[in-house]
């Protein structure tokens, strides 16, 4: 199962054609076309193949150095396309480098550079292609791993969390065991509860089981080799997660010193000085959304107002960071008085855990419907995001009577600020179920990043467009 994680070698060719038709591309734009600048004479297209030839090299030593082909599965396209413009700008620098130490006039440095442009395009396209086959390929089952996950505890949910946040990783979970009956026997969202770890033998003879992930505290090392011994009898892959003496697996950071492999611990969660950079980026973004946003927001209230009465803007109180009560702000999409009727529509709840959602929610006006289809009725909150309630991005902010049901586990989404949109919401909103939601945001507060903000606020927009599983 090593090479799971390995790009294809059709991958490694097709870059290899992609980067060389890049530098054919740019004789064409620079010579045949001649943009930017005329040119009476130039050389034949064979005078360019070293420098083809040198591009190639570099562009597949920079991919070596980025793990881009050994780290292939679970990347996100905005990921791979930033490795991408990083190994291009690294190729072109080189190459520059090298023309003017050797001084070829008679070459066109800007090819070079229209060469890198164009490669960046060409490569970041094929990715895109190739995610999209290999995204519909698992949705059909092919190319997925089946696997069993042992043990439930925080080593095993790190790992469950993993999965559900980076589908790309090709794995179908067919259930994990535990012998606490507390945990084995019930469902963590799509995870099925399939009993004590007596049931692996049979689960993985029955279940044509690919891989089995272990994540058992090492004090029952008996048990771990048992269960490895296991495996190699019926032909399964097996990996043992380490759960570090109990430490979540967020707190490890692994590095090497000369080959020797060294552990240490970093912050947990989002650090002191995330915050305060996650913080300004909240402010600025706040402020040029409600500066840009006001003539849409004023044809939205004027809309709520001229459909049905009572107020534009509905309010409610929600849970924030650490527990603390705030009152959010949205446009209003049901008539007057809807809340009163909760209670009457229970039974047609179609969440699981302690959400409430109707697909059809009878209350929703005209307006009301379309708003919550783009998302345009949370645009005021980006005035609890400014008032430092709020995050443009983090977990779902849920009322006082969800928190009232939470589990202990799932109280960990509450230790940071809520945010307008999140991890979850660009990965399938109410379509999800409540563990699954939970572990997203939970996934999120572990692995945080700018980065990671400005790629969920990019797959925001076409959730806006397109409205997919939001109601």
């Amino acid at each position: 199962m090593k090479t799971r994680r390995l790009a294809p070698w059709g991958v490694i060719i097709s870059d290899v054609l992609l980067i060389n038709a890049s530098m054919i591309l740019a004789y064409w734009v620079r010579f045949d076309l001649q943009w930017f600048r005329d040119i009476s004479y130039h050389h034949p297209l064979s005078a360019y193949l070293p420098f083809s030839a040198l591009f190639t090299v570099l562009m597949l030593v920079a991919f070596r150095m980025d793990h881009v082909y050994q780290r292939w599965r679970g990347r996100s396209w905005l990921d791979q396309v930033y490795r991408i413009i990083n190994a291009t700008a690294k190729s072109v620098v080189v190459i520059m480098a090298v023309t003017f130490i050797l001084r070829p006039l008679q070459y066109s440095r800007l090819l070079i550079f229209e060469a890198g442009v164009i490669a960046i395009i060409l490569l970041a396209l094929s990715r895109a292609v190739q995610n999209w086959v290999l995204t519909y390929l698992h949705a059909h089952g092919v190319g997925v791993s089946r696997v069993v996950i042992v043990g439930a505890g925080e080593v095993g949910r790190t790992v469950m969390r993993t999965i559900v946040a980076l589908p790309g990783l090709g794995y179908q979970v067919i259930g994990f065991v535990d012998d606490n009956p507390q945990k084995g026997e019930t469902d963590i969202g799509p995870f099925k509860a399939l009993g004590p770890l007596r049931n692996l033998s049979t689960i993985i003879e029955e279940g044509d089981v690919d891989e089995v992930i272990i994540t058992l505290p090492w004090m029952y090392h008996r048990k771990i080799m048992s269960i490895v011994r296991e495996c190699e009898r019926q032909d399964v892959s097996a990996k043992i997660v380490p759960d570090l003496f109990q430490m979540s697996l967020s707190q490890v950071d692994i590095d090497d010193l000369g080959g020797v492999p060294l552990i240490g611990i970093r912050e947990r969660g989002i650090g002191r000085w995330a915050l305060l950079v996650k913080r300004g980026v909240d402010i600025a973004g706040a402020v040029v959304g409600l500066t840009v946003g006001a003539p849409l927001m004023a044809l939205i209230a004027l809309a709520i107002k001229l459909e049905s009465p009572g107020p534009v803007l509905f309010r409610q109180t929600r849970v924030g960071a650490g527990g603390h009560l705030f009152e959010m702000y949205k446009f209003r999409s049901m008539r007057e008085g809807a809340e009163a009727e909760l209670e009457k529509l229970r039974e047609l709840n179609e969440a699981d855990g302690p959400l409430f959602k109707i697909h059809n929610d009878p209350r929703l006006t005209r307006v009301g419907r379309l708003l919550r289809r783009t998302s345009l009725d949370e645009l005021p909150q980006l005035w609890n995001v400014l008032r430092g309630e709020m995050s443009l991005v983090g977990p779902r902010p849920p009322i006082p009577a969800e928190v009232d049901l939470y589990q202990r586990w799932h109280k960990r989404r509450l230790e940071v600020r809520p945010g307008m949109t999140g991890l979850w919401q660009v990965s399938g909103r109410s379509l999800l179920s409540f563990d699954e939601m939970v572990l997203l945001d939970i996934y999120y507060i572990e692995n945080w990043s700018l980065w990671l903000d400005f790629k969920i606020m990019l797959r925001t927009i076409p959730q806006m467009l397109f409205g997919n599983g939001a109601y």
